[in-house]
C-alpha cells in the first residue's frame, strides 16, 4: 500500500512539474512577444520623428519658394585655395 502512496506522489510531482514547466515556457513566450511589440513600437516613433522632420524642413523650403524667394536652399560651393 504504502509503494502504490509514492508512485502517486511521484506521478503527481511531474504533472506539478510539467506545468510549471509550461507556466514557464508561456511567460517565456509572453516576454518575447512583449520585446517585440516594444521594438516595433519604438521602430515607429523613430520613423515618426525622422518624418516629421523632414515634413518641416520641406514646409519651410516651400514656403520660403511660395513668399517669391529665390535662394531658399542655398547650394554651398567648396572653398578654392
Amino acid at each position: 500500500m504504502q509503494q502504490s502512496y509514492l508512485n502517486f506522489d511521484r506521478c503527481l510531482g511531474k504533472r506539478m512539474n510539467n506545468r510549471s514547466e509550461d507556466r514557464d515556457d508561456d511567460a517565456d513566450q509572453r516576454r518575447s512577444a512583449a520585446l517585440i511589440g516594444l521594438i516595433i513600437i519604438l521602430a515607429l516613433a523613430i520613423a515618426g520623428v525622422w518624418l516629421v522632420r523632414e515634413l518641416r524642413e520641406k514646409s519651410r523650403l516651400e514656403d520660403c519658394l511660395m513668399s517669391g524667394r529665390t535662394n531658399c536652399a542655398p547650394i554651398e560651393a567648396p572653398s578654392r585655395r
